[in-house]
């Protein structure tokens, strides 16, 4: 576990981030919809609640989501659990792939949903939160760690 330390530690933080930030939405708006401009029609905070999938992809699939999410920590946990190493890139990707998972996983089995409040108005892009920003950030992170494999493999430095 100890070796595995940036993975557990980024896990954490961003679920407690995940989870402190949809509290205070939800205990700082007063009704669904409502919304507060951080950079008029740019930005703003807007509390919306999300059936579905990270960026609303498949509403109304909570049910078969929640499980899923359960199924992807679990694994994801047993994974770093038991892989014998793992480089600071791909603990980056795992770990916040985790607390996405783990943080719309939280929701979707207390509430039936999840609570996104993330606005880009200017691009008109989905509403979202941290937990979806983990997601992608990890991915990203695994990305960036298969193209050092690939260079590696390659001979490439």
């Amino acid at each position: 576990m100890k070796k595995k330390r940036i993975f557990w530690t980024v896990t954490s933080i961003g679920l407690i981030l995940d989870q402190l930030t949809k509290y205070i939405v939800v205990q700082k708006f007063t009704a669904i919809g409502d919304s507060f401009p951080l950079w008029k029609n740019i930005f703003h905070f807007t509390y919306v609640i999300n059936t579905g999938a990270a960026f609303s992809f498949f509403r109304g699939g909570v049910g078969w989501l929640r499980w899923l999410s359960l199924i992807v920590s679990i694994g994801l946990i047993a994974f770093a659990w038991y892989v014998p190493k793992m480089n600071k890139v791909e603990q980056l990707g795992y770990g916040f792939i985790l607390a996405g998972a783990l943080g719309n996983g939280i929701d979707r089995f207390l509430f039936g949903y999840v609570v996104d409040f993330l606005d880009f108005r200017l691009i008109q892009f989905p509403v979202f939160n941290l937990a979806d920003v983990s997601i992608n950030l990890g991915i990203l992170f695994l990305v960036v760690a298969s193209f050092k494999a690939t260079e590696k493999n390659n001979g490439i430095s």
